[in-house]
């Protein structure tokens, strides 16, 4: 059977790193896209450092300016991580070069336009498997105000992102269920993944002694970003992995071995999940099926 090949969007840090290390472990070619080369040739070049064998490619994807998600080339895929994303902790509210708030923008219509124009090039039996967020358990969408220009907060408009990517995800795996392809779009979620209690990956990471001492005392309930990648990659290599479902680590879904997940109570919602892909497909002229 020939090796899996993997996009992994934001590869080049932080959980995508780790999930495109243990990917390439695992024997998958493995594609690291990111906006910024430079960063995305040195988490190849740690990647290669750790792994005999490793085959690593990369590609520049910025999910904040969908005009260039046109120009992509992967190469055919087996899988996706959409994973990429942006976290902001302060005002003042910000715009995708499309005018889009910028974290829904990047983090949910640059994937929901990517995955669009990645179709030509996905196998008949691709899985999309799209990291969710524990932040985003008790978010609600206000469609009357998706791009937040009447009430912008950051950490609320952040939840609602990943909501947003955690919704289209499930409707993308209903309507391809609903035409009987063999695609299956995925979900899976890190828990809480710190910085501190992640191994350094020289030059993607360094971890000092003092931030691993300092956050020795989280590790009870927490984890570091190698742990958090481990669900995405049992969704991508997993035998017994489904459309539609939800993994995320074991220990109160914080921490440990990856398991499956019941559906959070906001993301058993298909009419908003439907009404989503409406609105996303008007904004970005594109549709992901």
């Amino acid at each position: 059977m020939p090796p899996k090949r993997v996009l992994v969007t934001g590869g080049n840090a932080g959980i995508g790193y780790f999930a495109a290390e243990q990917l390439a472990s695992a024997g998958a070619v493995v594609v690291i896209g990111s906006r910024d080369p430079l960063k995305a040739q040195a988490a190849a070049g740690a990647i290669r450092a750790r792994v005999a064998g490793a085959r690593v490619d990369c590609v520049r994807i910025d999910l904040a300016d969908l005009g260039s998600l046109a120009s992509v080339d992967t190469g055919e895929l087996d899988a996706v991580v959409c994973n990429a994303g942006v976290l902001l902790d302060r005002p003042p509210r910000r715009e995708t070069a499309d005018g889009h708030e910028l974290m829904f923008g990047t983090n949910h219509l640059g994937h929901f336009a990517l995955v669009a124009r990645l179709l030509p090039v996905l196998a008949p039996d691709a899985r999309i498997v799209t990291t969710g967020s524990f932040a985003a358990k008790t978010a609600r969408l206000d469609f009357d105000d998706l791009q937040s220009k009447r009430d912008y907060d950051p950490k609320r408009a952040y939840e609602r992102s990943k909501l947003a990517q955690m919704l289209f995800a499930l409707e993308l795996d209903r309507r391809w269920r609903a035409v009987g392809s063999n695609r299956l779009s995925v979900l899976a979620h890190p828990g809480g993944a710190l910085d501190s209690l992640t191994p350094s990956r020289p030059p993607v990471h360094t971890r000092t002694a003092g931030q691993w001492l300092r956050g020795l005392p989280a590790r009870v309930v927490l984890q570091g970003k190698d742990a958090g990648a481990r669900p995405a990659v049992r969704a991508v290599l997993g035998p017994d992995v489904d459309g539609g479902q939800l993994w995320g680590p074991r220990v109160f879904g914080l921490r440990g071995r990856p398991r499956l997940e019941p559906l959070w109570a906001n993301l058993a919602d298909p009419a908003a999940a439907a009404r989503l892909w409406v609105e996303s497909v008007a904004l970005t002229g594109l549709e992901p099926l």
